[in-house]
């Protein structure tokens, strides 16, 4: 059985991907905290291939570097750790940077159940998507599991590709 949270995935995903084929733009993600079930969800649906390019799982700082680009002092300075506006940012760039898409969407924080710290408690998530050359982001403070932070997430992420392209149409 299929959960709310599953099927707002589901629904924004067909929605997304009716408006990516409709406009012909390539999407990209650039993933962490959801280990690439932004981009499973997205390619869950036949004929993605069409609309979307590729998905970076950057889950180490080394991998957020090297693939997409990341200063590594963004680790430090906005840190200690990733999970930052301008982590998100740079990452959400270095996916269009890297790929043929000209949109991308880009999550970093911290699942669970570990991994916490006073300033960041489990549950918070920055999001931000980079489009037409212009990047936003956004945090979040998602409540529940490891597996909770993660639908919600990535529900949060697909809705903001949505606004992004919305705000353009």
């Amino acid at each position: 059985m299929t959960s709310a949270i599953e099927q707002q995935i589901e629904n924004s995903a067909q929605q997304l991907a009716e408006r990516l084929l409709a406009d012909e733009i390539l999407l990209a993600t650039a993933e962490s905290c959801t280990g690439g079930g932004i981009a499973a969800a997205l390619t869950a649906l036949p004929g993605s291939s069409r609309w979307f390019d590729c998905g970076f799982v950057t889950y180490s700082n080394e991998a957020k570097s090297h693939l997409l680009n990341v200063p590594e002092a963004l680790f430090e300075l906005c840190g200690p750790g990733a999970v930052s506006e301008e982590t998100a940012l740079a990452m959400a760039k270095g996916a269009v940077a890297n790929s043929r898409a000209q949109l991308a969407v880009a999550v970093t924080g911290v699942a669970g159940p570990d991994g916490g710290t006073p300033e960041k408690p489990v549950g918070t998530v920055w999001i931000a998507w980079h489009w037409q050359g212009h990047g936003t982001a956004q945090c979040f403070r998602f409540d529940g599991d490891r597996a909770a932070v993660r639908l919600a997430t990535q529900a949060a992420a697909l809705e903001g590709l949505l606004k992004v392209l919305s705000a353009t149409a």
